[in-house]
């Protein structure tokens, strides 16, 4: 966990006021969740591996006794911090669908906790901004996800990316097709999704090594070849009858939906290898990758499953975390400074002054646009502007004799 100091602060409050701004002129609407939600909930199989990141918290009073007899960590635990917003997500709808509209579209922004190992990249605490769409079934929601977060991308100043599209079903075709047989599905999606990372040969290894048989892993291997490039009708040929024919046809729509609205501002493409890691996706994937950057800015897909476990009513859903934190780092990468909404100007007060005539100037200046903000005067005021600029200032006003307050510009630090 970590600070935010002023400077990536406005990065960030920049950032989150375009992404929702964009994304209400798709439609959907602002919601909130608790940090902590129920421990069974969050352990549960939907986590994939995450779930063994939660941060536990304690029982309180008489429930909290170690000296019982017997006692385990099941009985002293009840809550967790939670780990993304789609768990939260699917409570929060089945708590309150008597309240929510036939067809939920909802943005969420928030802190989420996971117990890492601290590394550069990695926080215990950061921020996810997320899209969902429950109630809607496959094809509109994912074409709309996709060029809503597209857009909002594209409003805090990222393009030519690339979307990755693909399908969990055409993964479960895959290890159908090389033999492997249900129960071990997973275990091969977890390897195959560390693709990009450790490459064929790695996966090879780390298959052999978990006992897959040779023959299974060569058919794997040769399925996968070549596969850069490759559209989903042509995959489609080499898996056959393992998968159904609306898998191919849906993800095809899709790419071409999407594909011809992005026009040349950024990509579409089929990518069979793209797994994601949460155990809960059942239908479309994706992810969006920007040049030069080896890690992924956006990703998300179809969880229809979920809703049903926990309530007993199924309802579809589909969503897309846009990765808020790399946005940030991309941008703090790249040095941007966001645009100031009103010019920041520091109304210098020399020592004297009366309060009344200092909050009175302040008020002059915000009905003239500008954003005030008191400071005494100093004797070095060189030294003070300098400091201000450094700060963000971009303008300065002293409150000199009985006139209204003359407001300069700083200027330009020497180079």
């Amino acid at each position: 966990m970590r600070d935010i100091l002023p400077t990536e602060a406005a990065i960030r409050d920049w950032v989150q006021a375009k992404i929702l701004a964009t994304y209400r002129r798709f439609g959907y609407t602002r919601i909130e969740t608790p940090a902590l939600e129920n421990i069974q909930l969050l352990t549960g199989d939907d986590g994939g591996e995450n779930a063994k990141l939660v941060f536990k918290v304690l029982k309180r009073g008489e429930k909290l006794d170690l000296a019982k007899p017997g006692m385990s960590e099941d009985d002293l635990v009840d809550l967790g911090l939670r780990f993304d917003l789609t768990v939260p997500l699917v409570r929060f709808f089945t708590t309150n669908r008597a309240q929510l509209p036939r067809v939920l579209k909802a943005i969420q922004i928030g802190p989420v906790w996971r117990a890492e190992r601290p590394q550069k990249g990695r926080y215990r605490q950061f921020t996810q901004c997320d899209i969902d769409i429950i109630g809607l079934e496959e094809g509109l929601a994912e074409a709309e996800l996709l060029v809503a977060s597209a857009e909002a991308l594209i409003a805090v100043g990222f393009e030519g990316f690339t979307i990755r599209l693909n399908d969990r079903r055409i993964l479960t075709a895959i290890a159908a097709a090389s033999g492997v047989e249900e129960a071990r599905h997973g275990s091969v999606f977890i390897t195959l999704d560390k693709l990009d990372k450790i490459g064929v040969d790695g996966v090879r290894k780390e298959l052999a090594q978990q006992g897959f048989a040779e023959a299974q892993i060569d058919r794997l291997s040769t399925m996968l070849a070549g596969v850069d490039g490759i559209s989903v009708e042509a995959f489609a040929k080499r898996l056959g009858a393992s998968l159904d024919a609306k898998v191919p046809a849906l993800i095809g729509e899709v790419l071409d939906a999407v594909g011809a609205d992005a026009g040349n501002r950024y990509r579409v493409a089929f990518d069979p290898t793209l797994v994601r890691g949460m155990g809960y996706y059942t239908g479309p994937v994706f992810e969006i990758a920007q040049p030069g950057y080896d890690f992924s800015i956006a990703g998300g897909g179809r969880y229809d499953r979920m809703v049903g476990k926990l309530s007993g009513e199924e309802a579809p859903a589909c969503g897309f975390s846009i990765g808020f934190e790399r946005v940030v780092a991309v941008l703090m990468d790249k040095t941007f400074v966001p645009p100031a909404e009103a010019k920041l100007t520091a109304l210098l007060v020399p020592e004297g002054t009366a309060l009344a005539r200092a909050l009175t100037a302040a008020r002059m200046l915000r009905s003239e646009g500008l954003a005030p903000s008191l400071f005494p005067l100093e004797k070095k005021l060189g030294r003070q502007l300098e400091g201000l600029q450094a700060s963000g200032f971009t303008h300065y006003a002293t409150l000199d004799g009985d006139g209204p307050p003359a407001i300069r510009a700083m200027k330009a630090p020497a180079r």
